[in-house]
């Protein structure tokens, strides 16, 4: 299969690119795996900071706040149960939580090919000769994707990320730029358009093609 490609200055080039079929041509009856890794790569992401004190950590509450009985009101042992203001917090997050989640390699390859191949039928994709800003200046990276033409959150592939590069697009707002070895679901399903550059395609083709 066969797609548009485009010169760094936005030109298409006389002759289009080749996709392996075997990554971008994939038939996805079932969006399973696919919701599987998006949520593990979420899930992967997640800080962990937020604990709450038990109530034998929280500050008060030595003395008994009144007599076991002969008040007429209910029997407490401290001001700091659960279910007085001011208590501990019941089953509250601890901090050592640990919210990962753990797909196979396999897995994980066959949910980007997925990504890759839905995002190939929506004519979402677009091969590019390269995507290289050596001034490092914000400026030229603009003017550089303004001639590729791209709109909304775009996803651009590199084989490798430059320190200019970087510099250029980080303040650049719905620009990514990934390196084609970290390639995720995550970045692939959330782009609105997805240029890759050829020697990232290579990149690619190597890691996920085939009967890999």
């Amino acid at each position: 299969m066969a797609i548009p490609t485009y010169t760094k200055a936005g030109a298409k080039a006389t002759t289009a690119a080749k996709l392996d079929k075997s990554v971008f041509g994939l038939e996805v009856r079932s969006h399973e795996l696919l919701k599987q890794a998006y949520t593990a790569y979420l899930a992967n992401g997640r800080t962990n900071n937020a604990r709450t004190k038990t109530r034998g950590e929280v500050s008060g509450g030595g003395k008994k706040p009144w007599k076991q009985k002969g008040t007429g009101r209910a029997r407490f042992g401290s001001i700091r149960v659960p279910i007085w203001r001011g208590g501990g917090i019941t089953f509250g997050p601890t901090g050592i939580e640990n919210y990962s989640k753990q797909l196979s390699t396999k897995s994980k390859q066959t949910a980007i090919r997925q990504a890759l191949s839905l995002a190939t039928n929506e004519n979402r994709i677009s091969v590019i000769e390269a995507f290289e800003v050596k001034d490092g200046k914000t400026a030229s990276a603009v003017k550089l994707i303004k001639k590729l033409g791209v709109t909304g959150r775009t996803l651009i592939v590199v084989s490798e990320k430059s320190e200019e590069t970087m510099r250029a697009v980080n303040n650049i707002q719905n620009i990514v730029v990934i390196d084609a070895r970290y390639l995720n679901v995550f970045d692939v399903t959330n782009a609105d358009a997805i240029l890759i550059a050829k020697p990232a395609l290579d990149v690619i083709s190597e890691w996920l093609g085939g009967d890999k």
